[in-house]
C-alpha cells in the first residue's frame, strides 16, 4: 500500500494537494525566533483629544508613533474631521487580548468619564 501512496503523490496526473513536508529544522528556529519577536510587541491603548472640537478618541495599536501622525496627517477616516489631535493618555499592555479588553473598558461611559477627567486635569 505503501509503494501505491507513494507513487500517486508523485503523478502529475492525479490533482488534489499533497500532503506537508515534514518541518525542518531551519525552519523550526526561524519559527521560534517570529514567536519570540511577537512576544516583544507591546500594545498601547490611547486617548485622544481634539481641544478645536472637544471630542475624545480610544484607540489600540502596536506602533503608536505610526497611528498617531495616521490620525493627524492621513486624509480618510473619522479623526481626519476633528483635528489636530493631542495625545493625552496612554497604557501598555504585553498582550493584544489585554489592550482590547482595556480599550473596550475605556470606550465605556465609565472609562469615557475617567479620560474626560484626566483631560481636565491638564487643562
Amino acid at each position: 500500500m505503501e509503494q501505491l501512496a507513494a507513487r500517486w503523490a508523485h503523478n502529475p496526473k492525479v490533482v488534489g494537494s499533497s500532503p506537508a513536508p515534514a518541518t525542518e529544522p531551519e525552519d523550526f528556529f526561524l519559527s521560534a525566533f517570529f514567536i519570540l519577536l511577537i512576544s516583544k510587541i507591546m500594545f498601547t491603548v490611547y486617548a485622544l483629544y481634539s481641544e478645536k472640537h472637544h471630542k475624545i478618541y480610544i484607540g489600540m495599536t502596536s506602533n503608536l508613533e505610526k497611528r498617531f501622525f495616521a490620525h493627524n496627517n492621513l486624509p480618510k477616516g473619522w479623526t481626519a474631521n476633528f483635528r489636530p489631535w493631542k495625545l493625552v493618555h496612554t497604557e501598555e499592555f504585553s498582550s493584544k487580548e489585554e489592550a482590547l479588553l482595556r480599550e473596550k473598558e475605556l470606550k465605556s461611559a465609565r472609562g469615557r468619564e475617567s479620560i474626560w477627567n484626566v483631560i481636565n486635569e491638564k487643562l
